[in-house]
């Protein structure tokens, strides 16, 4: 086999693939709520947080 045929292989899936967070709120997949109206973004910070 050829050197970038074993190359490929030692790679992880994803590797080196930048992405940002992605959540769903209020029915939609986002990374951002710059784009929501004045409703939506109150409707975001009144949302109960789970978690750490």
């Amino acid at each position: 086999m050829s050197q970038a045929v074993n190359e490929d292989k030692n790679k992880m899936v994803g590797e080196n693939v930048g992405f940002e967070r992605i959540r769903r709120i209020t029915g939609y997949l986002v990374g951002t709520v710059d784009r929501f109206n004045n409703a939506k973004q109150a409707e975001v910070n009144d949302r109960v947080k789970h978690g750490i």
